[in-house]
């Protein structure tokens, strides 16, 4: 009985491995099932994955600069002083099938001091812009667009002065954040063109704008600053705007220009024109460290601007910076 049971398992056993020898064979270096390649000895095993799609591209920079002159028993005159200019630029920017949606969000702080004047520290540079546009296409290069463009300032803003014959230093309130504030909303065509290493170009032509002037602060809101009509907070208008941006121009190697324009007119008084343009030229001394020229320019018909004789007339509105010190991008 014992010799026929080892005679059965011997035989389950040959006819197994004569089974198992048909579905699998073992070639140098490979192995393999029913024909197919599993694995290669010795080797990864790898598995092609389909490519993931990326509909969002996102990033940004932030900037720091410092200057900072201290004097102490200093023949030649001078006051100590200490400037800070620091600033944050974000994106995030969608695309899939004929559908975009480009974001972006600047925002920008400045202060200097000095020891020797009165109210020794004093803003000198204050914006936060969001613009973001959302657009369909309808050719290659041109698309039905939707945009919303916000700006205002983060801080109280001041103008300074010195009465004749006081020795003493005065300060009137004339900004806040949301005085002024601008909301502008506008749908048109946009003409988008991508430059290969040189850059980006839209341009939206909007006949359908609406722009409303925000003045959330009772004093100014009271005396009719920047266009409302005294005691109101919001003034509205309709119009139409060009809206034209160019980013990551190489002007040369490891210098880059971004600016864009805004221009708007009012129905009622067509003509006037509102304008806002900003630039801004980096020059990358490594990957840390860049130099950046930065320029503001604002004109609006409705705000008028008070001169050091006290008077208040409509003037271009004029910044300009220039920075060296840390850039990161991220």
């Amino acid at each position: 009985m014992p010799r026929l049971l080892l005679l059965a398992g011997l035989l389950v056993f040959l006819l197994s491995g004569k089974i198992l020898a048909q579905d699998i064979q073992i070639i140098p270096d490979t192995v393999l099932i029913n024909g197919d390649t599993l694995l290669m000895l010795g080797d990864s095993l790898l598995i092609d994955e389909p490519v993931k799609e990326v509909f969002w591209k996102t990033g940004g920079n932030y900037n720091l600069n410092i200057v900072q002159s201290t004097l102490s028993n200093w023949a030649a005159g001078g006051t100590s002083s200490f400037a800070l200019n620091t600033g944050v630029s974000l994106y995030a920017n969608y695309k899939k099938d004929k559908k975009v949606w480009d974001t972006q969000l600047n925002i920008n702080l400045g202060f200097n001091r000095q020891t020797d004047r009165a109210f020794q520290t004093r803003k000198t540079n204050d914006n936060f812009i969001f613009v973001s546009n959302y657009g369909r296409e309808i050719s290659e290069k041109l698309y039905l667009s939707t945009q919303i463009d916000a700006r205002t300032q983060l801080l109280e803003g001041f103008k300074y002065s010195r009465p004749a014959g006081s020795e003493n230093d005065l300060r009137t309130k004339i900004s806040d954040l949301l005085s002024p504030g601008y909301v502008q909303s506008s749908t048109g065509l946009n003409y988008r063109k991508t430059y290969p290493n040189k850059g980006k170009l839209s341009v939206i032509l909007s006949p359908f704008t609406g722009r409303f002037t925000i003045v959330m602060n009772d004093s100014l809101s009271n005396v009719g600053a920047f266009g409302v009509t005294p005691g109101e907070n919001v003034r509205a208008e309709a119009g139409m705007s060009l809206a034209t941006s160019v980013a990551d121009i190489s002007l040369m190697e490891n210098v880059n220009w971004k600016a864009d324009l805004n221009l708007f007119s009012n129905y009622e008084r067509f003509g006037n024109m509102v304008v806002n343009f900003n630039s801004s030229i980096r020059m990358k001394v490594n990957k840390y460290i860049s130099t950046r020229i930065e320029t503001v320019l604002i004109y609006d018909e409705e705000v008028f601007i008070k001169q050091d004789d006290g008077t208040s007339k409509q003037a271009i509105q004029l910044q300009n910076l220039i920075n060296f010190g840390i850039s990161l991008d991220f």
